[in-house]
């Protein structure tokens, strides 16, 4: 422990000694020099040579009374001997450029990457050296060993001894080209662009179909290159090219794991023949698809056609008889009318009438009683006014009701060619229209009705719709079934469309603490996902998602593309029951902030009372289905107006989108249909697990144990000045700026609230950071490390 503790110091004094600016400019002003002596030394040789040869150089160095005509003296003699002569010819001048690369950057002076000068200068000199030594030989001598140095003249010799002259002038061609490919990529997209050019082809009929990793190496237009273990950034080339922007960073040695980065953006490019060149080179979209390329949406024979749909017959008996009672009966309260018209439905018959001048709408609304009587129907429904017709509707259940198969909703013209987000097909209208909706503009969607009014077979209707128009890459679900029989079915599918938290064993939630760590887990992706969207300067995910596919953003910076999350929640009277305002806190915050970032919720439940729909969760679900319900007060409860109450059941129901109601017969659907579903999207290749959530810790098990600050976090004191510098102790923070995964940060911030930097965990909430300027962290992280 005395040792590592003595190492601690040695390594603290360094840092300081290097921290210091006055020795950065001894170091400058030494390397610059340094550079300076060999080039004159260097160029002196060219004129020097041959009087300075012929003096052993051992006996000249120590030896005052002899003098050489180097520039340099006669250290520059023996250098310019032994790098020309012996070593590398005149290859040997990129090592005094090297040192002044590196002398200029002890001054923040930037002229070109250490890192990348570093490798070119030495491969590039034993390239050079060879080829030199290859041309010229030994050129009689000149230099001594000629202008490849002794080094490139032995090797050269080698060669042409090993694979004859043509054989080494075949392999140094391939080393030399490879050489200049790998190490100037703008060189590269030349030649290939001179090439295509050339031979009159296209780019792409001579290259070979990437694999990912060599999409990704496309991807990179430039790399910049960073000194240290600060990892490399990327700037993609994307497909409105104006100009080339080259970043590299670099490290000054004050820290050896705390570097500063310097930025430095390249100036537009002004060869505009390279310029053109660049540009050609478009990046494809990138597709979301890719990783399931082979998936297959499900096919419409999966499902059965269960009724006869809009082809059904009409019975024109029924439809007069009734009109005539209508009549009758408002003839006998002395109410005459002018026209009268029938629009058959599925399940319902509107009857349309336009009263006769002088004739009080309250007057017919007030005659829905004695109408349901003399029809002999239950479910009567008068609409007084109907919205935009200037009429007076009168509902009607028919004696035979058809069956609205989930089949024809799917087949029709106005689902399959929907270009909405997320297309439900609900069922038909009375006219026998099909009912689309777009979930994603709704944003949420509350569904109520009685038990065995047809609600569980919505919420399948909603799922089926989304499964045929949504790729498993595009779409994820997480589904609570407090009852643990309505949504299995749908585990088949898990690896394919559902989302989960890391440590849970079963994709259907059905635990009440785990769907409360699950929607609080979602709270968190919501974060996160906002996060994104500020970094991207966009507005919602159709944005985001936009931007990603066109190759705008950055991966290694974060982005990544955001599928779309819908939160199905079955018996949600349930959950408040057993929870209360665990369930509601977070279903309210997604509820009212969630749908930009694509995140909407689908909440269902059987007891429409106050007390489970709450005025909170009524404000924020303005679309709503009722199914048919026991009293007015619960039509009510859930649409704001009466009239649920007043359905005849088997799947008729109301929908409210925040305006006027829609009477529809609900799209049936059934467990066998579903089967097949899942059975053909399970039988094909899925991804290796389910959607993860962001890990989610529990108020009351957030506390840490002991932690040992001896294997702390490399990251620890950088994730300390970051919480500080954006006064926010989030993991999702450190997740994003260190480009770590979860769990790492998650220990990262355990570290810091053990060492109080940060507060403890606050649910949703980002921790409240517990200093208020870096000085003040710095002074704390100093004592708090040395006594370690």
């Amino acid at each position: 422990m005395a040792r590592k503790n003595s190492n601690t110091k040695v390594k603290k004094k360094n840092k300081k000694l290097f921290s210091d600016e006055r020795i950065k400019i001894i170091l400058g002003v030494t390397t610059v020099f340094m550079s300076a002596f060999l080039t004159l030394a260097f160029i002196s040789y060219f004129f020097t040579w041959k009087v300075d040869q012929s003096f052993q150089y051992s006996k000249v160095i120590s030896t005052v009374e002899i003098s050489v005509e180097n520039w340099s003296g006669k250290a520059g003699a023996h250098f310019a001997n032994l790098f020309i002569n012996k070593w590398f010819g005149i290859a040997s001048f990129t090592f005094p450029f090297l040192l002044f690369v590196i002398g200029l950057r002890f001054f923040k002076i930037k002229i070109y990457s250490i890192r990348k000068a570093f490798k070119i200068s030495i491969i590039g000199t034993v390239i050079l050296s060879i080829l030199l030594g290859y041309l010229f030989g030994n050129s009689n001598g000149y230099l001594g060993s000629g202008l490849g140095g002794g080094h490139g003249f032995i090797i050269a010799q080698w060669l042409n001894s090993f694979l004859g002259k043509a054989g080494t002038a075949f392999l140094l061609s391939i080393v030399i080209i490879s050489f200049i490919i790998l190490s100037f990529k703008k060189t590269y997209y030349l030649l290939i662009n001179v090439a295509a050019s050339l031979f009159k082809k296209d780019y792409s009929e001579f290259e070979d179909h990437p694999n990912d990793e060599q999409k990704m190496e496309i991807k990179k237009q430039v790399s910049v290159e960073q000194e240290g273990n600060i990892d490399d950034d990327l700037i993609f080339v994307t497909k409105n090219i104006e100009e080339i922007v080259e970043e590299e960073s670099s490290s000054e040695t004050q820290n050896e794991s705390d570097e500063n980065i310097e930025l430095t953006i390249e100036e537009k490019h002004k060869d505009e023949k390279l310029k053109g060149n660049v540009k050609n080179l478009q990046l494809e979209d990138y597709d979301p698809t890719l990783d399931l390329s082979n998936y297959k949406l499900p096919p419409l024979n999966l499902l059965e056609n269960h009724g006869q749909g809009s082809n059904g017959e009409i019975n024109k008996e029924e439809i007069i008889a009734n009109k005539n009672r209508i009549v009758d009966t408002l003839a006998n309260y002395k109410i005459q009318i002018d026209k009268i018209k029938a629009t058959v439905g599925p399940t319902v018959t509107l009857y349309e009438i336009i009263p006769a001048p002088g004739v009080r709408i309250a007057k017919i609304k007030n005659l829905e009683d004695d109408i349901a009587l003399s029809l002999s129907a239950l479910g009567i429904r008068i609409i007084a006014p109907i919205p935009g017709r200037g009429t007076i509707g009168i509902e009607v259940p028919n004696q035979n009701p058809e069956i609205v198969s989930m089949r024809s909703i799917l087949a029709s013209k106005v689902f399959s060619d929907s270009k909405y987000d997320l297309a439900i097909g609900l069922g038909k209208t009375i006219s026998n229209d099909t009912f689309v909706i777009d979930l994603a503009k709704m944003p949420h969607l509350l569904v109520a009705g009685a038990t065995g009014q047809g609600k569980s077979v919505g919420l399948n209707a909603i799922i089926a719709s989304l499964l045929y128009k949504k790729h498993p890459s595009q779409l994820k679900f997480v589904m609570v079934d407090p009852k643990k029989v309505e949504l299995t079915l749908y585990t088949k599918i898990e690896k394919h469309f559902l989302a989960m938290l890391p440590d849970s064993e079963e994709s259907i939630i059905t635990d009440t603490q785990k769907v409360v760590n699950t929607l609080n887990s979602l709270c968190i992706e919501m974060d996160h996902r906002y996060d994104l969207l500020k970094l991207a300067q966009v507005r919602n995910i159709k944005e985001y998602n936009e931007k990603f596919i066109a190759r705008n953003l950055n991966p290694e910076k974060g982005h990544k593309y955001l599928p779309y999350i819908v939160v199905i929640v079955d018996e949600f009277a349930d959950l408040i029951m057993t929870a209360g305002k665990e369930i509601e806190s977070p279903i309210t915050r997604l509820a009212q902030l969630a749908r930009a970032i694509g995140i909407h919720l689908v909440i269902a439940t059987q007891r429409p009372s106050t007390n489970i729909i709450t005025g909170t969760i009524k404000a924020n679900f303005p679309a709503r289905i009722a199914f048919r319900v026991s009293s007015m007060i619960d039509s009510r409860t859930i649409l704001d107006s009466p009239g649920a109450n007043q359905l005849i059941g088997r799947g008729d129901m109301l929908v409210s989108t925040g305006g006027d109601l829609v009477r529809l017969q609900c799209a049936f659907i059934d467990a066998p249909e579903l089967d097949k579903i899942t059975d053909f999207i399970s039988s094909q290749q899925s991804y290796p697990t389910a959607f993860m959530l962001p890990e989610y810790t529990p108020e009351g098990n957030d506390e840490i144990g002991e932690v040992d600050f001896s294997k702390r976090d490399v990251m620890f004191e950088d994730a300390a000045r970051l919480v500080v510098r954006n006064q926010q102790g989030s993991t999702s923070l450190i997740q994003r700026k260190f480009s770590i995964g979860y769990n790492r940060a998650g220990r990262i911030i355990d570290q810091l609230e053990a060492a109080n930097i940060v507060g403890p965990f606050e649910g949703s909430k980002a921790r409240q950071v517990l200093f208020q300027d870096e000085y003040s962290l710095e002074q704390y992280l100093k004592d708090f490390l040395d006594n370690i």
